[in-house]
Parts: C-alpha cells; structure tokens; sequence
C-alpha cells in the first residue's frame, strides 16, 4: 500500500508519537479487507509504540479503530484513508499517540466542557477535497474529548449505508444516528454547533473590542492579502470572516498560481492562515457580516454590524467577500440541494456510480465536469442555455468523443423534479420552439459561475447590475474610507492570483487614506512606525 517515500515520511512523522497506540482491525476475507490489513501492519512497523491486532469485533468491515492504550481515547475509519484522507490518517495517529492538535486553546476548553455522548458519522469520498477538514475536525474532538466518538466512513465502500441513509452529497455527517450536516466543518463550526452558548460569549468579546485602524471583511486570498499588508504598517489590523480560506477551499486544483507548479485549495487556504497569523492581526472566524454603517464625518468611524448583533469599528474597512456557486434559481432546487443537486462534482461524483446525471453549464467549468463525470456514472447529459458551448474547443473535443454523454444546447432548466426525498429528474424548456422536455435523472450538477456576496451592501456603497462593489485602480468604494478587493468587485479577471494583489493594493490604499485623515484609533505614533 505505501510505496518507499511515503514509509520514509510517515516513519519521520511517527518519531512525534509519545504514547502507545493500538492498531485494532475488523476485517473480512475480501480484497479491500486484505489491502486493510496489509496497510496497517506497515504502519505498525514503523515505529514500536505501534501495533496492529485484528478483532472483527465491529460490524463495518473493512474498519479499524485507532486507540491510546490505556485510555478511552480513539477515532474509527471505515475505509482504507488514502487520496484526500491520508493526511486524516497521519494526524489521527499522531494525535491519539499524544502529539498536541493544532487548536486555539479556548477551543480546546470549549470541546472539553461539552457535556454529552456524542457519536459522530461521516460520510466520505476519496475524490473530496472538501472531505479531510471535516473528518480531521471530529477525530480532533474526539481524541480532545473521549465522550465524542467518530466513525469516518468511505461512501464508496458502504454503498447500502449510502443508499439507506440518502446520502447524496459529502461530506455528511450524523450525529446519534440523525443528520447533523453537510459539506466542509471547522472544528469551531461544529462546537458552535454543539456548544448553544458559543455565540453569545464570542458577540460579548467582539463588543468589548477597541476600534481598529484597518479592518478586513472576508479571509480568502484578497482578505488575507489585505490584512497582511496591513498589519506590516505596525497599524491595528482585523479580519472578521464568515470561513477563512473562503471559496479556495472549495477548488480542488491550482496550477496558475505563480511560481507554484500545483497546489490544492485546502493547502492554499491554510498556508494563507499561517501567514495571517504570523502578524499581530486580530482574526475573528465564524462571523458573517449584515451591515455597513459609513462614518458619520471625514476620517471617523465605519462600523460593521454581524449577524450575532456585535458591531466592529475601524477608520478604514476592506470588503473581500468573495463569491458563491451561482444557482439555478428554479423550483425544486432548494428542496433537493443535497439530495441530488450538487456543486462539486469531484467531492459528489462517486456517490453517482452507475446513476444517471445531468451538468447544467457549457462554461469551461461544466464541460470538465462533464468530462470527469462521464468516467463514473452512467450518463451525462449536458445543458447549456446559450446555443453553442462557451468553454474551451480542446475541452468540447473531448467531451464530443465521449460515448456516455449528450449535450442539450438553448435549454432553459424550468424546475428540478423529485419524489420528496431524492431527485428524481429535470425539465427544460427549448428556447428555439418553446417546447418542454423532462429528463429522467438521479443527479443535478450545478456550474454555471459566481455570484459576489455583496446583498448586505445594497443602498450603502455602489454596485454594478450584476452586484459587485464598483471599485477604482486604487481600490476605493463609492464611500470614503471603505475599500474594496477580489472576486466581489468589478475587477474583470476572477483569479487567485488577481485577488491577492487587490487585496494588496486596498490595503496600501487603506492605509494612505489613514494617513491623510485624523489620529489612528489605538495609538497615535502607529502610523510613523
């Protein structure tokens, strides 16, 4: 199962462990079983504070558990980790052998102090990016926390689990036997979720908070441009994101990053965290912006409403709110969202296997989706609304030489049709002859572009028609003092790369128009560091 550079790499991160642990196996005479047990006798000798016992004595197999020996601490896999989950792998043993998790101690109180026995189950694909956060997050509580069990499951391999459950999307996770949620999970998210309490306490801390002298709304890579920019003037620097790392989280592949030959969106969003958080920045997570209240005189305060009813204020604000997967908008897309309707075909494709799907896009996006698609389900019919294909003739060409694949153009989708539970099909209206058409289907990928999360803005700083913050070369807004950055503005190319530099230039614009204006907010010799 491990080839000679990952032994060498795990054998280096397993010289971490300080406690025993035990490798506890449930196995059948199947071959994933074998490759299992095969798997976890290499783990075992690489180091000797590890072994391997097999029990069959849980009813999921293949499945093995991980236990500190000694103790009640353990997390479960149900699957073989590797792809996107071997990294889950790797800090599960490392973490029940003892390593310290990296998470902001108050969180760690806060999964201590949670009262209650807690079973979590996730659902899972090896293809999901997404996956790995959520997983990593429950397996931290659990080993924090031993009255918190969690069992991670690979879909693919308990298919009947799968379709007994519904489960259409990963990951998605159940907690006691009952849906809990769905789709990426911090560890702060879920114990805000558990912990009823978390909200008031962190509202009360934001209010007892000093105004700042720049103040980034978002965390993606515009945000984190902007705050690090920032807190290198020696100025004092926020950031209040509703999930840092923003959409890039969500992007299974980057190649056009600049002097990066590939990266993966996970990593990018948790490198741009660590450098964030090499600065004095104040970083608030979890907190979603409601209202922009513009300074009520030249050089004054701007101040930020949250959706826990906290208010921040600064001298100057930088909007990086970044965007979100465009919906349809028809009926019945709400309804069956996760239950068929999807938007990430590399996280959702493989619970498709042998099923019928239809991708609504012919933008680049959508015909590789297609394209992906094609090679796990059943049938892929595409749908594009104008009458040709927008993406890439080298990506239509290969779509067109598939077998298993249709492609619908000048199609309207009018409605996404079920049963109550799942999915169960679509309709669309013909825009040559206006005639309408069902399709029969058991899946509805989802690509047809971005829409910025600018609808808190309306009525307090100019957007275009389409809703983005219009922006000058400077970054500005309409409104002094507020700026604005990435892929919620007018800036005409939505890219990475695009993004951090505005981001860059707002926060250099920001700061500029501080020192033009009165005393910063902390400090009055701040600005002349």
């Amino acid at each position: 199962m491990l080839d000679e550079t990952l032994k060498t790499q795990l054998s280096a991160y397993l010289e971490k462990l300080v406690q025993p642990i035990e490798l506890v196996s449930s196995l059948d005479d199947g071959d994933k079983s074998k490759e299992l047990g095969e798997l976890l006798d290499q783990i075992a000798s690489l180091s000797d504070l590890i072994t391997h016992v097999r029990r069959d004595d849980d009813a999921r197999r293949p499945s093995f558990a991980i236990g500190r020996t000694g103790s009640d601490v353990q997390v479960r896999f149900a699957g073989i980790p590797m792809g996107h989950e071997f990294t889950s792998l790797v800090l599960a043993l490392l973490q029940v052998g003892g390593h310290p998790p990296r998470v902001e101690p108050d969180v760690i109180e806060q999964i201590r102090a949670l009262d209650g026995d807690y079973l979590f189950e996730t659902y899972f694909s090896l293809s999901c990016q997404n996956c790995p956060d959520t997983v990593q997050a429950l397996n931290v509580m659990s080993v924090i926390n031993p009255r918190i069990r969690h069992v991670a499951i690979d879909g693919a391999l308990f298919q009947a689990e799968v379709n007994a459950r519904e489960v259409m999307s990963v990951p998605t996770v159940f907690l006691n036997g009952q849906p809990f949620d769905s789709g990426r999970m911090s560890v702060e998210q879920i114990v805000a979720r558990l912990d009823t309490g978390a909200a008031a306490r962190a509202a009360e801390q934001i209010r007892a908070k000093d105004a700042f002298d720049v103040l980034v709304v978002g965390g993606g890579p515009a945000g984190s441009a902007a705050a690090i920019y920032a807190a290198r003037k020696g100025i004092r620097t926020g950031v209040a994101a509703e999930r840092f790392g923003g959409q890039v989280l969500d992007t299974l592949s980057i190649e056009n990053f600049i002097s990066v030959n590939h990266t993966e969106g996970p990593k990018l969003a948790n490198a741009l965290e660590n450098h964030v958080r090499d600065y004095d920045v104040d970083i608030m997570n979890l907190q979603r912006a409601t209202k922009l209240i513009p300074a009520s005189e030249p050089g004054g305060l701007v101040e930020v409403e949250l959706e826990n009813g906290a208010s921040l204020k600064s001298r100057a604000v930088v909007l990086s709110t970044g965007a979100r997967w465009r919906q349809m908008n028809v009926p019945g897309e709400n309804e069956y969202r996760n239950k068929g309707v999807a938007y990430c075909p590399h996280c959702d494709g493989p619970l498709f296997k042998g099923k019928r799907v239809a991708v609504i896009g012919g933008g680049n996006s959508g015909v590789e989706a297609a394209i992906d698609l094609a090679g796990i389900v059943a049938h892929v019919t595409l749908i594009e609304f104008d009458s040709k294909l927008r993406a890439d003739e080298v990506l239509q060409r290969k779509l067109r030489s598939l077998p298993n694949v249709d492609i619908i153009t000048s199609a309207c989708t009018t409605q996404v049709l079920g049963d109550g539970q799942r999915v169960t099909g679509l309709s669309y209206r013909d825009r040559g002859d206006d005639s309408q058409h069902e399709l029969q289907l058991e899946g509805i990928f989802v690509q047809i572009g971005l829409l910025p999360n600018t609808e808190w803005l309306k009525g307090t700083v100019a957007l275009s028609p389409r809703g983005e913050i219009v922006i000058d070369e400077r970054g500005q807004t309409s409104v002094p003092g507020v700026f604005a950055a990435g892929d919620c503005t007018t800036v005409p190319y939505k890219q990475i790369v695009i993004a951090m530099g505005a981001g860059s230039t707002a926060a250099l614009s920001a700061f500029d128009y501080l020192i033009r204006t009165s005393s910063p907010a902390k400090q009055d010799d701040a600005l002349a560091a």
